[in-house]
């Protein structure tokens, strides 16, 4: 994508110094008062403009230049404005800034400052840009609460869209913190069945003598303390979907009744002989391997092919290529206007530690460590320290072998460029500065899918 600037001069000398100071990538456009300006705004929609406040009809003022500032901000609100002042006329710089500018600049004039403070612009332009393109293709999903960038994760979130409609059982395994309540609700969701109950119990949270109560409920007088009936979590889901979290840790004898609950759908209260039909949609989760668990004779293996006509893998956060920045990213951004604290950014040794850090509490360790930061930052930048990481040191004794470390870092940097350059191969490759078939030789080493509309991207 080319790169506009418009330059606001009325100084012929200084226009030709100023389009002088910038590449050939960039396209330039000089205007030299009000009228003019705002023309080349609406034609050329700039994403930079350098504005000088001293235009006539008040060259020697600024009062012009202000209502031009004001115009242009209302006009294209996203453009970044850099006002240009004398070297005494700091009042002025800071006025400007304030009524929303980006950034000034003072004469006389600098090559070197002018194109450090417009490349500047244009980068908090792009990252703009792309954090509105990211807020609107909703992280790469449409599942709520979900942040994701990787193929591995996005494969998991188009297969569940796949599934959500139906009505098969469904069983989502992953470590802990990996977000799997998150997606059992996503597909209550995005089934038929949203508008009725989503009935949730931990499996591993309440005392055996109590679960059995807790899923089938009771009849009044069943056991001492039952003054009343009772439904259940399966009977209060009528309609919709019951989540089992952590099922792997069902105590055996309620398996079997669970069993026979998902294949005739009726449940009897404890103390009821009377059979209840119930039309629900069973989602489980766990984070225990249950084939380990049949054969330790802790699972029934009927029962695990039962709710298991689908299983959603979920990946860790360390398995998820360039997951871990997009997430914290995204946690910074929403808890920190949460916390009242909405403008802060990673500073790069942050950015590197999120990047090597293994997260071996995922997503859950990661909430924890954003809210810590966010409260000690004592500037607009987070760092390591604020994380508590150690500036991304973690995991390089585990990973000295250099093909790895050259493997792991070239693939790393192709889906960055990629994800940045929108999949534009021509663009990627110039980025990586490379030429275009190494980089095709490389997406197919790497097996890196090259389109955004794969599932695999």
């Amino acid at each position: 994508m080319t790169r506009r600037l418009l330059i606001v001069e009325d100084d012929p000398g200084l226009q030709s110094q100023m389009r002088w100071c910038f590449s050939e990538d960039l396209e330039v456009t000089v205007a030299s008062d009000r009228d003019s300006a705002l023309a080349a705004i609406r034609r050329e929609e700039p994403e930079v403009v350098t504005l000088d406040l001293g235009l006539p009809p008040d060259p020697g003022g600024a009062s012009e230049g202000f209502n031009l500032l004001e115009e242009i901000l209302r006009l294209a609100p996203m453009t970044k404005v850099i006002v240009v002042t004398g070297r005494e006329d700091k009042e002025n710089a800071v006025k400007a800034v304030g009524m929303g500018a980006s950034d000034f600049y003072q004469k006389p004039l600098d090559a070197d400052i002018l194109t450090f403070v417009v490349s500047r612009a244009f980068r908090l332009a792009e990252l703009e840009h792309e954090n509105r393109e990211l807020a609107r293709s909703g992280n790469g999903t449409n599942i709520k609460g979900i942040v994701a960038a990787s193929p591995q994760m996005l494969a998991v979130c188009r297969t569940l869209e796949k599934v959500a409609p139906t009505d098969v059982t469904t069983l989502i395994t992953g470590e802990t913190g990996t977000g799997k309540e998150l997606l059992a609700r996503a597909l209550h969701d995005l089934s038929p069945r949203s508008e009725k109950p989503f009935a949730a119990i931990n499996c591993a949270a309440i005392p055996e003598n109590l679960l059995e109560s807790e899923l089938f409920g009771f009849e009044k007088g069943s056991f001492t303390g039952a003054t009343q009936s009772k439904k259940g979590k399966i009977e209060s889901a009528n309609g919709g979907t019951l989540f089992l979290d952590e099922i792997g840790d069902m105590p055996m004898a309620l398996q079997a009744k669970l069993l026979r609950f998902l294949q005739e759908r009726v449940i009897d209260r404890v103390g009821s002989v009377n059979a209840i039909s119930v039309d629900v949609r069973v989602v489980c989760a766990t984070h225990r391997d249950v084939r380990q668990l049949i054969e330790s004779g802790d699972f029934r293996e009927d029962l695990y092919y039962r709710i298991s006509e689908i299983t959603l893998d979920v990946p860790a956060v360390r398995e998820r290529e360039g997951d871990a920045l997009v997430i914290a990213q995204s946690l910074l951004k929403s808890l920190g206007k949460h916390m009242d604290r909405p403008n802060l950014s990673y500073s790069e040794d942050a950015i590197n530690a999120i990047n090597n850090y293994p997260w071996p509490g995922n997503v859950r360790e990661m909430i924890n460590k954003v809210k810590r930061a966010i409260i000690m930052a004592n500037s607009k930048r987070v760092t390591a320290e604020d994380l508590e990481l150690d500036g991304g040191q973690q995991g390089q004794d585990q990973q000295l072998n250099l093909r790895k470390v050259r493997e792991n870092a070239e693939r790393a940097a192709i889906l960055q460029a990629l994800q940045s350059c929108s999949f534009n191969m021509a663009r990627a490759s110039r980025l990586l500065g490379i030429t275009r078939p190494t980089l095709y030789n490389l997406t197919d080493k790497y097996r890196i899918q090259t389109s955004s509309e794969s599932p695999g991207t």
